[in-house]
């Protein structure tokens, strides 16, 4: 899939992360606001009940022709009919999901390094996401925020179209932007905003 079909802003779920609103009503304002490219991401849950939650969030994504990844979830992409899967740098590898769901799939990888993005290029992914770049909560896991300079090595070093995530908001787009970043990534700068629609629309604002 050209990358010049990717949409540059990837909103990531995390229905635990909304300020006690509905993942669906959330979900719904985003899509409304210009949202085109969501990962489902509840890893959390088990399989009766994300299969549930995805009958719901799928049909509010796609009245915008939206795309809808999955998380690590190959097996549900194929039988859902998903746009695609996002994979651990540690996860299934590239190769075989491609096997599994064929050229017109999206396959991203979350990356933490150079080296993995390199991978993620020669394995055939579509994309990778890179972080996290400044200091997040939700990526405290992953150690210290990688900086731009990571980024801007990562975003040289591959011809894949890179997303940047990790604690950014609508101002840091333009520098983001600037270390050759495709786009951004986001979860709790939108899930938790007091006005989803402001945020998507302020984030769109800055992207080309």
């Amino acid at each position: 899939m050209s990358a010049s079909s990717i949409p540059r802003l990837y909103l990531l779920t995390d229905r635990l992360n909304t300020s006690q609103r509905p993942i669906s009503s959330v979900i719904n304002q985003a899509v409304d606001a210009g949202i085109r490219m969501v990962q489902i991401r509840e890893k959390d849950l088990e399989t009766r009940s994300l299969i549930d939650l995805i009958h719901i969030l799928m049909p509010l994504i796609k009245q915008h022709q939206g795309k809808v990844l999955l998380n690590d979830r190959i097996d549900l992409a194929m039988a859902l009919n998903a746009d695609g899967v996002h994979l651990r740098s540690d996860s299934l590898p590239v190769s075989l999901a491609r096997r599994l769901l064929g050229s017109e799939k999206l396959i991203g990888v979350s990356t933490h390094t150079e080296e993995e993005a390199r991978k993620a290029e020669d394995d055939g992914a579509d994309f990778v996401v890179l972080g996290p770049i400044y200091e997040t909560p939700s990526k405290h896991m992953y150690g210290q925020p990688l900086g731009l300079h990571t980024l801007e090595t990562a975003c040289r070093a591959t011809r894949l179209p890179i997303f940047a995530i990790g604690g950014i908001k609508p101002k840091h787009v333009p520098t983001v932007l600037s270390t050759g970043a495709y786009g951004v990534a986001v979860i709790s700068a939108i899930l938790q905003a007091p006005s989803i629609i402001d945020s998507t629309q302020e984030f769109l604002s800055q992207l080309p």
